[in-house]
């Protein structure tokens, strides 16, 4: 079921199962290939050359990354991400703040809802390449842009990762391990395609195109008249008992 209004999110927020949404964001984003020319550069993004060639092919793409043609690039299996992305605002993402980020954030606090932080962070992959198996420390609003992806996580997350296991890191790992696939929830995403992701609910994503992108607002500490989502709990009572751990988390548990 697909959430559009405020009040079945505001039902629906807390507690997973995931679920698909539509937030009518007007932004057009300039072409992937061109994000992915732009960002290859800066310092600060992360990223990792995947596929079954020798270790050797896969240091010297790591090392020509930054300076090969673009056309050679988005052959390589690759993901790459960007978490400081309010440094482009005033180019690469012209109007991001003011069509995106700021009507988000005023759609969450007329109803409602307070945050300690509320960042977007950019994806982008190659075809056949997978995100590690994760949770996140915060709610994603995952967005697709460009290209397909699909993003697995699990129908009940409490039987595979209970969130106090998740809360101290035990997911995180290049695959996930084996499960049933019945239990499994993979949402297939298209450009322009939303998926609510809860936080410390473990997931991983997979590129089914050539090239894809998207672009997830990360919620930390979302709170919605005084109640936190449920697993959040266990986050809360973690730094409760362990208060100097509490700003060392910031974005993600995750290794890229």
């Amino acid at each position: 079921m697909t959430i559009t209004t405020p009040d079945d999110f505001a039902l629906r927020w807390r507690k997973p199962p995931n679920f698909p949404l539509e937030v009518p964001f007007d932004y057009v984003f300039q072409s992937a290939v061109d994000v992915l020319d732009h960002l290859r550069r800066d310092e600060e993004v992360r990223f990792t050359i995947l596929g079954d060639d020798d270790w050797q092919v896969r240091m010297d793409r790591t090392a020509a990354f930054r300076t090969a043609p673009i056309e050679e690039i988005v052959a390589w299996p690759f993901r790459l991400v960007h978490f400081s992305l309010s440094r482009f605002y005033t180019d690469l993402l012209d109007g991001f703040q003011e069509e995106v980020m700021i009507p988000w954030r005023t759609h969450l606090s007329d109803r409602g809802f307070t945050w300690q932080r509320l960042a977007p962070i950019l994806f982008l992959s190659t075809e056949g390449a997978a995100s590690t198996y994760h949770n996140d420390n915060s709610h994603g609003l995952v967005w697709q842009v460009h290209g397909t992806k699909t993003f697995h996580s699990y129908l009940d997350p409490d039987q595979h990762l209970p969130a106090e296991a998740a809360v101290v890191g035990e997911t995180t790992g290049e695959d996930p391990p084996a499960h049933d696939p019945a239990d499994r929830q993979s949402v297939t995403m298209q450009p322009g395609g939303q998926l609510w992701s809860h936080a410390l609910t473990p997931h991983w994503v997979t590129t089914e195109s050539v090239l894809a992108m998207s672009v997830t607002l990360s919620h930390g500490g979302l709170c919605h008249q005084g109640n936190f989502a449920e697993r959040e709990l266990a986050l809360r009572a973690h730094w409760d008992k362990n208060p100097g751990e509490a700003w060392t988390h910031d974005l993600r548990n995750v290794r890229y």
